[in-house]
């Protein structure tokens, strides 16, 4: 079974209350969808700093966050994935205030996950970063994970 990383901004849509923005709103649904007819052909884990994201803000947001995330699997936090934090930032690839961006990819490509699932596609699914964080992860003896949107990794294509 293939493992997607859910990232702090998955978490968040699946939960909030429906948005007033019609494309926030659309993501919403689509992370609801993903999560209702999807999630059961993957290994779905999380890390300590997903853990640390949920637990901030309003406390009724907060307990709704963590009741998703507390069944989930927790990818430990190793020296690897805090020296690929560190690699990913030294290259310049994302801005010191993403750093817990460059942790999330590094605890996933750590721990050999396939997916990184998010909705951040400021720093994470953005097909330029991605493909400079890729040059760092293999510089470092690892795999990135493919760092997509829930809506793309939706449906399994069956048609041949």
């Amino acid at each position: 079974m293939e493992t997607v990383y859910l990232e702090t901004t998955f978490i968040s849509y699946l939960v909030a209350l429906p948005a007033r923005d019609l494309v926030i709103a659309a993501h919403q649904q689509v992370t609801r969808d993903w999560w209702q007819h999807r999630r059961q052909h993957f290994r779905c884990v999380v890390s300590p700093g997903v853990i640390d994201e949920v637990s901030m803000g309003d406390k009724s947001e907060i307990k709704k966050r963590l009741g998703l995330v507390r069944p989930l699997e927790v990818l430990a936090a190793s020296t690897d994935a805090e020296e690929l934090t560190q690699a990913i930032m030294d290259a310049g690839v994302l801005p010191e205030k993403a750093v817990r961006d460059a942790a999330h990819i590094a605890v996933a490509a750590v721990h050999g996950v396939e997916y990184l699932l998010t909705w951040n596609c400021k720093h994470l699914a953005n097909a330029q970063i991605s493909r400079r964080v890729q040059v760092v992860c293999n510089a470092q003896g690892f795999r990135m994970p493919l760092i997509c949107t829930p809506e793309e990794l939706l449906e399994e294509n069956t048609d041949e």
